[in-house]
Protein backbone atom coordinates (compact mmCIF):
# COMPACT_ATOMS: atom_id res chain seq x y z
CA UNK A 1 0.00 0.00 0.00
CA UNK A 2 2.73 2.56 0.60
CA UNK A 3 4.26 1.57 -2.31
CA UNK A 4 1.46 2.56 -4.33
CA UNK A 5 0.79 5.81 -2.41
CA UNK A 6 4.68 6.64 -3.26
CA UNK A 7 4.20 5.34 -6.95
CA UNK A 8 0.98 7.94 -7.19
CA UNK A 9 3.27 10.94 -5.73
CA UNK A 10 6.11 10.52 -7.86
CA UNK A 11 3.88 10.26 -11.06
CA UNK A 12 4.17 13.75 -12.82
CA UNK A 13 2.36 14.47 -15.73
CA UNK A 14 2.92 17.73 -17.69
CA UNK A 15 5.14 18.79 -20.22
CA UNK A 16 9.35 19.35 -20.19
CA UNK A 17 10.75 22.70 -21.03
CA UNK A 18 11.88 21.57 -24.38
CA UNK A 19 8.99 19.97 -25.50
CA UNK A 20 7.41 23.41 -24.58
CA UNK A 21 10.05 25.14 -26.81
CA UNK A 22 9.40 22.86 -29.71
CA UNK A 23 5.91 23.80 -29.97
CA UNK A 24 7.18 27.94 -29.63
CA UNK A 25 9.89 27.35 -32.57
CA UNK A 26 7.16 25.20 -34.27
CA UNK A 27 4.16 27.77 -34.37
CA UNK A 28 6.65 30.60 -35.13
CA UNK A 29 7.31 29.00 -38.39
CA UNK A 30 4.20 28.57 -39.37
CA UNK A 31 3.06 32.08 -38.46
CA UNK A 32 6.62 33.60 -40.49
CA UNK A 33 5.18 31.38 -43.27
CA UNK A 34 1.68 32.65 -43.07
CA UNK A 35 2.17 36.37 -42.87
CA UNK A 36 3.33 36.80 -46.49
CA UNK A 37 0.47 34.74 -47.64
CA UNK A 38 -2.29 36.90 -46.46
CA UNK A 39 -0.46 39.99 -47.40
CA UNK A 40 -0.33 38.30 -51.07
CA UNK A 41 -4.04 37.64 -50.86
CA UNK A 42 -5.32 41.25 -49.66
CA UNK A 43 -2.78 42.79 -52.79
CA UNK A 44 -5.12 40.57 -54.50
CA UNK A 45 -8.26 41.55 -53.83
CA UNK A 46 -7.28 45.10 -53.64
CA UNK A 47 -6.04 44.29 -57.63
CA UNK A 48 -9.23 42.73 -58.18
CA UNK A 49 -11.12 45.22 -56.58
CA UNK A 50 -9.76 48.03 -59.00
CA UNK A 51 -10.30 45.95 -61.91
CA UNK A 52 -14.22 45.24 -60.80
CA UNK A 53 -14.29 49.02 -60.48
CA UNK A 54 -12.57 50.03 -63.43
CA UNK A 55 -15.14 47.47 -65.49
CA UNK A 56 -18.33 48.85 -64.16
CA UNK A 57 -17.07 52.73 -64.67
CA UNK A 58 -16.25 51.59 -68.49
CA UNK A 59 -19.56 49.66 -68.75
CA UNK A 60 -21.69 52.82 -67.01
CA UNK A 61 -19.57 55.37 -69.78
CA UNK A 62 -21.02 52.79 -72.88
CA UNK A 63 -24.47 53.73 -71.20
CA UNK A 64 -23.52 57.15 -70.94
CA UNK A 65 -22.42 57.68 -74.56
CA UNK A 66 -24.96 55.56 -75.80
CA UNK A 67 -28.08 57.42 -74.50
CA UNK A 68 -26.84 61.29 -73.93
CA UNK A 69 -23.62 61.84 -75.93
CA UNK A 70 -22.81 59.52 -78.77
CA UNK A 71 -20.42 62.17 -80.03
CA UNK A 72 -18.56 62.22 -77.12
CA UNK A 73 -15.37 61.37 -76.90
CA UNK A 74 -14.93 61.73 -73.42
CA UNK A 75 -16.61 61.42 -69.67
CA UNK A 76 -15.80 62.12 -65.82
CA UNK A 77 -16.20 59.72 -63.10
CA UNK A 78 -18.39 62.53 -61.90
CA UNK A 79 -20.33 63.27 -64.93
CA UNK A 80 -21.18 59.71 -64.36
CA UNK A 81 -22.53 60.09 -61.09
CA UNK A 82 -24.28 63.38 -61.72
CA UNK A 83 -26.29 61.60 -64.17
CA UNK A 84 -27.20 58.59 -62.58
CA UNK A 85 -24.67 56.45 -64.38
CA UNK A 86 -22.84 55.73 -61.12
CA UNK A 87 -23.91 56.04 -57.92
CA UNK A 88 -22.09 55.49 -54.69
CA UNK A 89 -21.78 52.17 -52.89
CA UNK A 90 -22.30 52.63 -49.39
CA UNK A 91 -20.44 56.26 -48.57
CA UNK A 92 -17.91 54.55 -51.10
CA UNK A 93 -17.24 57.32 -53.84
CA UNK A 94 -15.77 55.58 -56.62
CA UNK A 95 -12.10 56.83 -57.44
CA UNK A 96 -11.88 59.85 -60.01
CA UNK A 97 -11.18 59.45 -63.16
CA UNK A 98 -11.75 60.20 -67.07
CA UNK A 99 -13.13 57.59 -69.77
CA UNK A 100 -12.23 58.11 -73.51
CA UNK A 101 -13.64 56.37 -76.27
CA UNK A 102 -11.86 56.44 -79.62
CA UNK A 103 -12.95 55.08 -83.16
CA UNK A 104 -10.93 52.26 -84.61
CA UNK A 105 -10.17 51.62 -87.86
CA UNK A 106 -13.02 48.88 -88.22
CA UNK A 107 -16.10 50.96 -86.83
CA UNK A 108 -15.77 49.79 -83.40
CA UNK A 109 -15.16 51.85 -80.14
CA UNK A 110 -12.44 51.47 -77.63
CA UNK A 111 -13.12 52.60 -73.97
CA UNK A 112 -10.18 53.66 -71.87
CA UNK A 113 -10.32 54.36 -67.97
CA UNK A 114 -7.47 57.02 -67.06
CA UNK A 115 -7.91 57.06 -62.69
CA UNK A 116 -6.58 60.61 -61.49
CA UNK A 117 -5.79 58.24 -58.35
CA UNK A 118 -2.95 56.88 -59.93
Amino acid sequence: MRNKIRQMMKKEDGFTLVELLAVIVILGIIVAIAIPAVGRVIDGARRDSRDAETALVIDAARLYFTSEDPNGTSVTVQRLEETGFLEERGGETIQPGTVTRTQESNGTWSYEFNSSGE
